[in-house]
C-alpha cells in the first residue's frame, strides 16, 4: 500500500501566538513561549502546529498587515528563536506550519512605500491603483470586509488604492508576474528554513476582476449584518485566475518534496459554498492540499442537518481529494460558546472522528468560551470600526489559562487581553489532574485516533438513526468502528446494524458507556460513544 501523507492522518493545532505563552513578561505571547509549551502540545497528541502571523508588523490588524515577510517581529522574538522552535518541534515529531498572508501587505512595507512614491515607480503596478470614477469618488462600489469603502485616496499621486480589509492593508496585484516571483521567494525562504507548510490567508481574495466592475447588491442583506454583506463579492473575490496562483504555490511545495525535503502542506483559507470550494483542490493541475472546510462552525447542531452536510461534502470531493474539518478558529465564536459545555464534548468527538484532517483551535481542548471584552479594552479593528455588530474577534483570542497562579501562568504581567473569568478553575494544570475533564477527553480521543487507522484514514459511511443521533461507521481494512453522537439533552436509543451487535464501547465522552444490548446502544444526554468490534 502507498504510504499516506502525514497530514492525512494528522491533527493540526492552531496557535494564536499573542495569546499562547509569554516568555518575557510584556503580557504578549511570543515564539519562545510556544517553544516552552511544546511538551504540552506533543503530549496532547496532535501532529502539527499552525502559528498565526509572527512577521514584523505595525499590528494594525495584529500581524495580518505584514511589513517584512522574511523576519520575526521583535514582539515575538527573533529568527534565531524561530529556528529553535522549529528544531525543537521537529525533535518532538511535530510539524510546523506558518500563516502566509499573500493578499495584502502593510502600508509600511517597503514595496508599498515605493509604489506610493510616484506613478512612474517600477513597483507602482505591484498594488491596485485606479483613477477616480468619471464623476469623482472611488473607482467602484466595493466594500472593505471591515466596513466602509475598499478604496483609499492618495492625495500625492492622485489615485485610489484598493484594500479588501483595512486601509493600512493595501492589496497586492497578483496579475503582475513580479509580485508572484517575489512572493514565491518568500515561500522559498521559509521552506528552506524547514517549515512543513503554510496556511494561506484569504486565498480566494487574491485575484480581482480585471476591469473592476461594481459588485451587485445582496438581496438577503439585513442591517444587522456587517456592512461587507451589503454587496455580493462577485467581482472582488474567487476569480478563475486564482487557481493558477494556487497551482504555482503548490508547485513550490511539490518541488521541495521531490527534492527529498519531506511533504509540505498547503491549507487555503476559503469561505465559499462547497461547490466553489472544491475548485481549489485544483483546476487542471493540483491546487492546495486542503481548501479550508468551515461548515461545522455555522452548521445547525442537529443530527439530520449534520448528516446531510457530511454526505454533501463527501460527495462533492474531487477524485483523490482529502477532506478536512474545522470547529473553531481565531475569527469565529468558540465551540463551547456556540454549543455549551455538554455538547462541546460531543463536538470534540465529531471533529476527531470524521474522515479528514481536523484542525483544533488552542483553548478549545479546555472548553474556553468567548470572553466579554470591556469597551475600553477592545483591540480588534473590526469591532472598533463596526461597534455593536458582534463582529469583534477579541473574545476568541484571549490568553491560554495554564494554571491558577497569577495571570493564569500565561505571563508575569497583565495580559494584552482579559483572561476567561473562570481561569482559576478552567486551566490546563487543573484539567490535567482530572480524569473526566475536557482536556483528558481530547487526549483520549487523539490517542484512540492515532491507534486506530480506521479513525485516521478509513472510509466513512453514515448509519440510519432515529431522533437526534448522528452515527457513522469508520472502516479501514478489517477494522470497523462506529461513532454514535447524541445531540439531544435526553436519553436516546440507537439500533445498530447486524454486523455491529457484537461491538463494545471503546470510548465515551462521559463515564463508561452502557454496553450494547439487544442490538442497540443507549446514549445518555449529550453523550458520544465510539464502538469497536469485540476482540
Amino acid at each position: 500500500m502507498t504510504p499516506t501523507p502525514w497530514w492525512q492522518s494528522g491533527v493540526i493545532y492552531q496557535i494564536y501566538p499573542r495569546s499562547f505563552q509569554d516568555s518575557n513578561g510584556d503580557g504578549i505571547g511570543d515564539v519562545p513561549g510556544i517553544t516552552r509549551r511544546l511538551n504540552y502540545i506533543a503530549e496532547l497528541g496532535v501532529d502539527a502546529i499552525w502559528i498565526s502571523p509572527i512577521y514584523p508588523s505595525p499590528m494594525a490588524d495584529f500581524g495580518y498587515d505584514v511589513s517584512d515577510y522574511c523576519d520575526v517581529d521583535p514582539r515575538f522574538g527573533t529568527l534565531a528563536d524561530f529556528d529553535d522552535l522549529l528544531a525543537q518541534a521537529h525533535a518532538r515529531g511535530l510539524k510546523l506550519l506558518l500563516d502566509f498572508v499573500p493578499n495584502h501587505t502593510s502600508d509600511r512595507h517597503p514595496w508599498f512605500a515605493e509604489s506610493r512614491s510616484s506613478r512612474s515607480n517600477p513597483k507602482r503596478d505591484w498594488y491596485l491603483w485606479r483613477d477616480p470614477a468619471p464623476g469623482g469618488g472611488p473607482p467602484n462600489n466595493w466594500i472593505s470586509d471591515f466596513g466602509g469603502p475598499a478604496w483609499e485616496w492618495d492625495e500625492a499621486s492622485g489615485q485610489y488604492y484598493y484594500h479588501a480589509f483595512l486601509k493600512q492593508q493595501p492589496d497586492l496585484n497578483w496579475r503582475n508576474p513580479a509580485v508572484q516571483a517575489a512572493m514565491h521567494d518568500v515561500l522559498r525562504f521559509w521552506l528552506d528554513r524547514g517549515v512543513d507548510g503554510f496556511r494561506i490567508d484569504v486565498l480566494w481574495h487574491l485575484i480581482k476582476a480585471a476591469d473592476f466592475p461594481d459588485n451587485p447588491p445582496n438581496p438577503a442583506y439585513a442591517p444587522a449584518l456587517g456592512e461587507m454583506d451589503r454587496l455580493l463579492q462577485l467581482h472582488s473575490t474567487d476569480q478563475p485566475e486564482v487557481h493558477d496562483i494556487a497551482a504555482g504555490m503548490r508547485a513550490l511545495a511539490d518541488d521541495d518534496q521531490a527534492a527529498g525535503q519531506g511533504e509540505r502542506l498547503l491549507i487555503g483559507e476559503i469561505y465559499l459554498p462547497v461547490e466553489r470550494l472544491m475548485h481549489y483542490y485544483g483546476e487542471g493541475r493540483p491546487g492546495v492540499h486542503l481548501p479550508g472546510n468551515f461548515q461545522l462552525i455555522e452548521a445547525p447542531w442537529q443530527a439530520r442537518a449534520l448528516a446531510a452536510l457530511i454526505i454533501a461534502y463527501e460527495a462533492a470531493l474531487p477524485p483523490g481529494a482529502w477532506p478536512n474539518w474545522v470547529l473553531g478558529n481565531h475569527d469565529r465564536p468558540r465551540v463551547a460558546t456556540r454549543l455549551g459545555g455538554g455538547q462541546a464534548r460531543v463536538a470534540a468527538m465529531l471533529l476527531l472522528t470524521l474522515r479528514g484532517t481536523p484542525t483544533l483551535y488552542y483553548g478549545d481542548e479546555v472548553g474556553l468560551r468567548d470572553v466579554p471584552i470591556p469597551p475600553d479594552q477592545v483591540q480588534d479593528p473590526r469591532e472598533l470600526r463596526q461597534p455593536g455588530k458582534g463582529l469583534g474577534r477579541d473574545p476568541v483570542r484571549t490568553p491560554m489559562p495554564w494554571d491558577a497562579s497569577a495571570h493564569a501562568g500565561f505571563s508575569t504581567a497583565a495580559p494584552w487581553l482579559p483572561l476567561n473569568a473562570d481561569w482559576p478553575a478552567r486551566n490546563v494544570e487543573r484539567q490535567s489532574a482530572e480524569p473526566g475533564s475536557l482536556l483528558a477527553l481530547h487526549r483520549q480521543l487523539l490517542a484512540v485516533r492515532r491507534y486506530h487507522p480506521a479513525l485516521a484514514i478509513g472510509d466513512v459511511a453514515l448509519l440510519d438513526a432515529e431522533g437526534d443521533i448522528l452515527a457513522y461507521e469508520r472502516r479501514h481494512g478489517a477494522e470497523r468502528l462506529i461513532v454514535a453522537l447524541n445531540l439531544a439533552a435526553k436519553l436516546q436509543r440507537l439500533a445498530l446494524p447486524t454486523w455491529a451487535h457484537g461491538c463494545r464501547p471503546l470510548l465515551s465522552t462521559l463515564a463508561d458507556a452502557a454496553p450494547v444490548q439487544d442490538g442497540a446502544l443507549l446514549l445518555r444526554p449529550n453523550e458520544g460513544v465510539i464502538l469497536t468490534l469485540a476482540d
